[in-house]
């Protein structure tokens, strides 16, 4: 008797192969999970890939449980098999009342002086509004960053304690690192977490740049402005639970140094959710001493003033300006977020002729219900919702440079479903 409730179907004729939905082989190299207890499938996207050396997609059941809120509970009647339910879990919230208190004290706050000698009084006080980075009394001087959801509810705080002149984390004599439930003493508390920065994602438009470290994000987001900047808290909280907020959007990845393999694994799980690309500048750049020191993004764009990164927009650029003696911040390619070649502007002044025609294509089209693999770095999780955002992105922004991306994926798009479904 087969002791797992969902199993790979087996192998009778390619009757019981299909077709990849992510990597469109025109064979059939995909095996779908089974029911053992129905016979039927679970989901037309739940399976792997047997094209291990070039796709090897394998969504497993507990990925799409944990992707759609449902979990395992045991039945109680004559089956020992376990039964899959969806559960509501009470999340539990710090009271308006604690974050509103934290939200004062900012000259004795070590991190916040550090960002006001980095940045300035003015930006700093735009980054203070705009992540709530706060102060708490747990240690002197010690840092709190909120993690506010996209419906502004309060999960939890993080409360850190930073040098005041280096930026860097106060690790001896121990971690100074706790969290605000457990601080206040709140009583049977029930955490889930959320993504640092994830109020922010109620701009749909702009691209996201997900790294470790929330000191990370806020720093970043000042020199990279054109991402919303989000922060996971480290290296191994890169989980479905907070990654699944991103659903269908554009995520680049920073990982620190030595966790590029480790998050290029991570975005290959994710890429049925997303469109994934992880950033490898720290790698490619590194030292071997810096790669010891495991240093992150923030470490490399401090080296570099801000304001430098500001791109002039009435006139073209001019030389680049020197850092130190001979040497130009274009020199090391520190501004260079992703590799992103920015595709050339057409030469009309509107799309709306492409807009129309994209529009009439897709009312059309049969558009695939499973996920789609739009090129070699980008898989299409929810089609129809792709095609959805994407048009109403592109007629909000209508002839913006910036945001011509949205209109060439979705011109990629129609080319990839007659190329695969036909009209």
């Amino acid at each position: 008797m087969n002791e797992h409730r969902y199993t790979l179907e087996p192998y009778k004729g390619m009757n019981t192969r299909y077709r990849c939905p992510v990597c469109q082989n025109k064979d059939k190299t995909f095996s779908l999970y089974i029911d053992t207890e129905t016979g039927e499938h679970l989901h037309p996207a739940v399976g792997r890939c047997n094209r291990e050396s070039k796709c090897g997609i394998h969504y497993t059941p507990k990925q799409y449980f944990q992707d759609n809120n449902i979990s395992f509970d045991k039945p109680q009647q004559t089956t020992n098999k376990p039964r899959a339910v969806v559960k509501s879990k009470d999340i539990s919230f710090i009271s308006n009342d604690v974050f509103k208190a934290s939200l004062k004290g900012f000259e004795d706050n070590y991190f916040i002086n550090y960002l006001i000698d980095l940045f300035g009084f003015e930006v700093t006080k735009l980054l203070i509004s705009k992540y709530f980075i706060a102060s708490s009394k747990h240690w002197s001087g010690s840092t709190v960053f909120w993690q506010i959801d996209l419906k502004g509810k309060i999960r939890t705080g993080k409360i850190m304690l930073y040098s005041p002149t280096t930026g860097k984390r106060v690790k001896e004599p121990f971690n100074h690192i706790q969290w605000v439930h457990k601080a206040i003493k709140q009583p049977e508390f029930e955490l889930q977490q959320c993504l640092f920065g994830e109020h922010l994602l109620s701009d749909k438009v702009k691209p996201i740049a997900l790294c470790e470290s929330e000191k990370t994000a806020i720093i970043a987001s000042v020199y990279l402005p054109e991402f919303i900047w989000v922060a996971v808290g480290s290296l191994t909280n890169l989980t479905i639970e907070k990654f699944n907020v991103l659903k269908g959007r554009t995520v680049t990845l920073f990982p620190d140094l030595n966790g590029f393999d480790k998050w290029s694994n991570k975005a290959k799980e994710l890429s049925h959710l997303a469109f994934i690309k992880v950033s490898d500048l720290l790698e490619r750049k590194a030292t071997e001493i810096e790669r010891n020191e495991g240093l992150d993004l923030a470490d490399y764009l401090i080296r570099f003033d801000y304001k430098e990164f500001i791109k002039p927009k009435p006139e073209p650029l001019k030389a680049s300006p020197k850092v130190g003696p001979n040497k130009s911040i274009h020199d090391d390619e520190i501004f260079e977020p992703y590799d992103y070649v920015e595709p050339e502007i057409p030469n009309y002044e509107n799309w709306e002729r492409d807009i129309t025609e994209l529009e009439d294509y897709f009312e059309k089209a049969t558009i695939p219900g499973y996920p789609v693999k739009l090129n070699q770095c980008s898989t299409i999780a929810d089609c129809s919702l792709f095609v959805k955002s994407h048009l109403a992105a592109t007629k909000a922004n209508n002839g913006k440079k910036t945001c011509i991306p949205y209109l060439n994926r979705l011109q990629e798009f129609k080319t990839l479903s007659q190329s695969h479904y036909g009209k």
